[in-house]
């Protein structure tokens, strides 16, 4: 029950994080400058390590938690059990059910984005003013182009199971108000992952932020 509560507490801690992110850097699309001033702004918080920590503990502590329960539940059905199978029907429920299945890989592509988006633009942070130059150098190499997108879909994906499942471990999700939460769990899953799949893609074939960016 309590590594049930922290997974669900993590990932919700990771998606609210997601959020606020995809709204910082989506502002780049609509005014560039003011993005460059909100990112050196930011950059200068005495707090933003503390909170650079958190997240990490978060996003390694959400896998780690989740291999562990998922061993554990492996071990209680025993060896020949089957995957568990929704019996909801519903035009989202086979992509849900995919979802689901794919959770050990989606969640491992989204490590392997972490680390490379940590190297490449928090590891050397990039200097004031620099931050979309920093950012579209990054985005003009192909493979890390895809990388981005293929990521964003990955957290779609991995947030359309997630979400439910972490208001299910918290005892959120009860028969009345099942239907609304699984609605909006789903709507964030697209957005979020619509976003960020789409984000790096835009901010490429943006004039605007080429421009801010070339200085």
């Amino acid at each position: 029950m309590i590594v049930g509560f922290w997974i669900a507490a993590t990932g919700l801690a990771l998606v609210l994080f997601l959020t606020v992110h995809l709204g910082g850097v989506g502002m780049a699309l609509v005014d560039p400058t003011a993005f460059e001033v909100y990112a050196t702004s930011l950059h200068h918080q005495s707090w933003l390590p503390w909170l650079e920590f958190a997240l990490l503990a978060a996003g390694l502590g959400h896998p780690l938690l989740s291999l562990q329960r998922a061993r554990a539940n492996l071990q209680a059905r025993g060896p020949a059990a089957g995957p568990l199978r929704s019996r909801r029907q519903g035009p989202w429920e086979p992509l849900a059910a995919l979802a689901a299945r794919l959770i050990p890989w989606s969640g491992s592509l989204l490590l392997l984005f972490l680390a490379v988006h940590v190297l490449q633009l928090r590891w050397h942070r990039p200097s004031a003013g620099a931050e979309l130059a920093a950012v579209l150098a990054v985005l003009q190499e192909p493979w890390c182009l895809a990388l981005y997108a293929v990521a964003g879909a990955a957290a779609g994906l991995h947030l359309l199971h997630g979400v439910e499942s972490a208001g299910r471990r918290l005892g959120l999700l009860e028969p009345a108000n099942a239907a609304v939460l699984r609605l909006g769990g789903r709507g964030l899953a697209l957005v979020l992952g619509a976003g960020f799949a789409l984000l790096p893609i835009a901010l490429v074939l943006s004039p605007a932020v080429a421009r801010v960016a070339g200085g």
